[in-house]
């Protein structure tokens, strides 16, 4: 049996016990549609920044504001908007307001995964009802409006996720070392 005392100056964590549900959490909806934060991009690279720390950052809103346009593609079509809300109340007790990891055999599911499942289930039950092209045209409007809204929104006052999800901690003052921190452990 291994022993669970440690000795001082020693850190035991193990960082991929931490599932990367406690990263994602649905944003107030002012935040996201706040207007002093639009501004061009300077450059290509920083729209694609801003993509990759808004995408992370409002998650679970741009979820919403996809499966939104998705419903609204489907409203003449009543046999799959009932699929849609059979598979919405799916996104909406695992994904969109679940508090906890989901847990399948005693072991967390990472969310990526349960994204990824839901969003392939939800579009091949979808398609077996007949609209593809209203599923196909719903995702690439979902997807032009949620990278035309990250790529426009500034991610200045979003408290650097991308700093919070590589080191496990959030910097409160925001600011770069003093020091040069290349011979030290991160924690």
């Amino acid at each position: 049996m291994p022993s669970t005392t440690t000795t001082y100056g020693t850190i035991t964590s193990n960082p991929t016990t931490f599932p990367s549900h406690a990263k994602h959490t649905r944003r107030p909806w002012p935040e996201l549609f706040s207007l002093s934060s639009f501004c061009l991009p300077i450059s290509a690279g920083d729209a694609k920044a801003r993509i990759k720390i808004n995408l992370s950052y409002f998650r679970v809103n741009y979820v919403i504001i996809a499966l939104t346009i998705l419903f609204l593609t489907l409203l003449w079509h009543p046999t799959s908007m009932i699929v849609f809300l059979i598979t919405f109340i799916f996104w909406w007790f695992l994904y969109l307001f679940n508090d906890n990891p989901v847990v399948i055999f005693n072991r967390p599911v990472d969310d990526n995964v349960v994204l990824g499942v839901l969003s392939f289930a939800t579009v091949l039950l979808l398609v077996l009802t007949h609209v593809g092209i209203n599923v196909l045209v719903g995702l690439i409007i979902g997807v032009v409006v949620v990278g035309i809204h990250a790529a426009f929104r500034g991610t200045e006052d979003l408290g650097f996720p991308g700093e919070e999800e590589e080191n496990g901690l959030l910097s409160v003052v925001g600011s770069q070392p003093l020091r040069p921190t290349s011979g030290y452990n991160r924690i």
